[in-house]
């Protein structure tokens, strides 16, 4: 059952107060050009379930020098242009340029195993998910600062079957949950609201009006350190108030960009496909960086409870990741060929996503040139990760910061010399683009008990 707004903030402000209501107060609304006139930089978070084995993302064709460096996991580069990707990357094909398969980073400082939970995004173990387990802003807000929109960040997610407006993964501050949407029909409805029902987000202005007064604090009986929590999540309300205020006025500009969803994703989508969900999420999320109300999106494409239901080849069956990982098979498929349709679907969300950017004008190119996407395993390399391997497998637009694009890049493996974690190219992705922090998230105890150095951006991918 879809969940509106108005019932969300009440929930989570009279109630656990567990998730963030809105961007902090440095997040306020700005125009999508708000840096001094500049197009800004766009990042999307692709998250997936069970795993991503290296092998799988290796390049088939190496020559033998290349694969005995790329199996014994040495350091390698090679162009992806004179090389054929593996099957389930080959919808990518035309876009090998903007194009870079990263390999070897590690995130042991993260939480691995099953799931990661906000852990992956903020590089700290996640201690069962727990709120007071959250150390730190995760990357995908810290990016959403550098770059102001009207909604800061969004976060979409399709984990466990939900639907709604349900606790996030991606965190604003410390010991603070993000909200996401959970399903197409609401996203669409929430994100557009101020052309879709502007008399609801009138509403909501009245119930942040009763939740910000001193009788809503009083009728949530919430006392001591959950009272002090609250009074600083509220803060932000009047955050949330400017911002409704503007989406209205501009409400005009936005209707352009509404996304048309097929009836099948009303009240939640029970009766759509997993391919036709992602499709339609896939339309929001492009809508909301078209419309210029986010130039940061943190996307849960999966999870271990998340159902997957008419993927081609097992249209008939409802097919579980845990399972799969576990190599159980399904409609006498192997599981091994299962888990390449999930990537191979996830791939044409990625493929539509660059299309429909590279066909959409700015400045004096496109928005892809500006956008970069990154798609990558929540826990590690393998169903039961353990965090020493995290391929990413990013698209790039060409003013975009780092020189990575066309490439090929296995870093040194975990626990030698020049080895890179999670936090290096999260410092990386910070550094290029004008927060020069020395180093983000936890460090690895591993590389810290050898002494090897692990602060700091990774250089050679730096522009």
């Amino acid at each position: 059952m879809t969940t509106s707004r108005r019932d969300f903030l009440a929930k989570s402000i009279l109630g656990t107060g567990a998730m963030a209501l809105a961007p902090s107060i440095n997040q306020l609304f700005a125009a999508s050009n708000a840096t001094n006139g500049a197009i800004p930089k766009r990042f999307i978070f692709i998250r997936k379930s069970s795993g991503i084995v290296p092998l799988e993302t290796a390049l088939r064709d190496f020559s033998a020098k290349d694969k005995a460096l790329d199996e014994a996991k040495q350091p390698l580069e090679a162009a992806l242009d004179k090389h054929e990707l593996p099957k389930w990357l080959r919808g990518l094909d035309a876009h090998k340029e903007n194009m870079t398969i990263l390999q070897g980073l590690s995130a042991k400082m993260s939480e691995n195993i099953h799931y990661s939970f906000s852990s992956v995004m903020g590089c700290f173990k996640s201690n069962n998910n727990t709120l007071s387990s959250i150390k730190r802003t995760t990357i995908d807000f810290e990016l959403a600062k550098l770059f102001p929109s009207p909604f800061g960040h969004v976060e979409l997610s399709f984990a466990a079957g939900r639907t709604g407006i349900v606790s996030g993964y991606s965190a604003p501050a410390p010991q603070t949950r993000n909200y996401c949407y959970a399903d197409p029909d609401t996203a669409r409805s929430e994100l557009f609201k101020s052309v879709l029902n502007p008399d609801a987000v009138n509403t909501d202005n009245d119930m942040l009006s009763f939740l910000q007064s001193k009788e809503g604090m009083k009728i949530s009986g919430i006392k001591g350190h959950e009272m002090r929590r609250q009074e600083a999540q509220i803060e932000s309300i009047d955050v949330i108030r400017e911002r409704n205020k503007k989406l209205i006025a501009m409400s005009g500009s936005l209707e352009k960009f509404v996304p048309k969803l097929a009836p099948v994703h009303a009240n939640g989508g029970e009766n759509a496909t997993t391919p036709e969900k992602q499709a339609a999420m896939t339309d929001v999320l492009i809508a909301v960086l078209k419309a210029g109300l986010t130039n940061v999106v943190t996307y849960t494409i999966d999870d271990l409870g998340t159902p997957i239901i008419g993927l081609p080849g097992n249209e008939t069956d409802r097919v579980g990741i845990h399972p799969l990982g576990h190599d159980e098979a399904f409609g006498g498929v192997p599981a091994w060929m299962t888990r390449e349709q999930i990537r191979i679907s996830h791939v044409n969300q990625i493929k539509k996503i660059v299309e429909e950017l590279k066909k959409t004008p700015e400045g004096s190119g496109t928005m892809f040139d500006n956008t970069m996407i990154m798609y990558f395993p929540e826990n590690g390399e393998t169903h039961h990760g353990i965090g020493i391997e995290s391929p990413f497998v990013i698209l790039a637009g060409n003013k975009c910061n780092l020189n990575i694009s066309g490439r090929y890049i296995r870093l040194p493996f975990h626990g030698t010399e020049g080895h890179k974690t999670l936090g290096n190219w999260y410092t990386t992705l910070l550094n290029a683009n004008g927060n020069p922090i020395e180093h983000y998230g936890d460090l690895d105890q591993e590389m810290a008990r050898q002494k090897f150095s692990q602060t700091g951006a990774i250089k050679q991918l730096m522009a």
